[in-house]
């Protein structure tokens, strides 16, 4: 009753904030502060799509004219079947390019025989301090995940990040399920966002809008 109960709850809101959805951002590179990262060829739309290539260490695209302290972001993600090289999300309250929250995907666990590997499907983190091995570390299930009712590896996905003060959750946009709901371990302090992707990875992000 309770899982059902949260469903029911998840889509009134998925509903709620798709009905108030902006435009997509504007992806181009006169809108982007690149940090650690290439920006590669896209077979879509430019304006609408961003891909970023895999170098070594994390690495963003800040939105440089956006201003984001709370609210949703809605947007398409797409990763790869690439065991430890496919971490692609979302960063935000960007103080610099070694602080920040975020949350992030794990591709290759999406699909796997092994359910530890699922329950690490999708992570908040916020650096430096509390990194996904810290977290997992000193606490073990709160930070981290499975994707219920997974895309496959090389897929599209579609989420909804919604950030409260104290809160961030997350939600799959096909099924309306949330996904994670966690406390926010960093107070508020700047307004820039970003699209991620972690070590040694590459990601394609599209269709990024804001919701009120």
């Amino acid at each position: 009753m309770k899982n059902k109960t949260l469903i029911a709850t998840a889509t009134v809101f998925v509903s709620l904030f798709t009905s108030k959805a902006q435009n997509n951002l504007d992806l181009s590179t006169d809108n982007l502060m690149v940090v650690n990262r290439d920006i590669g060829a896209s077979e879509e739309n430019i304006k609408s799509t961003l891909t970023l290539t895999n170098k070594m260490g994390d690495g963003m695209a800040i939105l440089k004219n956006e201003s984001f302290v709370t609210g949703a972001i809605d947007l398409d993600i797409k990763g790869e079947n690439n065991p430890g090289k496919s971490f692609v999300g979302v960063a935000f309250n960007i103080q610099n390019d070694s602080t920040y929250e975020a949350i992030y995907f794990r591709p290759f666990n999406f699909k796997s025989d092994e359910l530890i590997r699922r329950e690490h499907s999708l992570q908040y983190i916020s650096h430096p301090k509390n990194t996904w091995r810290y977290l997992r570390t000193n606490h073990e299930g709160i930070y981290e995940a499975e994707y219920a009712n997974a895309p496959s590896p090389d897929d599209w996905f579609s989420i909804i990040i919604k950030i409260t003060e104290d809160h961030v959750y997350v939600y799959d946009k096909k099924t309306n399920t949330e996904l994670l709901h966690v406390n926010r371990l960093e107070k508020q302090v700047s307004d820039k966002i970003g699209l991620w992707s972690g070590f040694n990875s590459k990601g394609a992000y599209r269709n990024v809008k804001l919701l009120e």
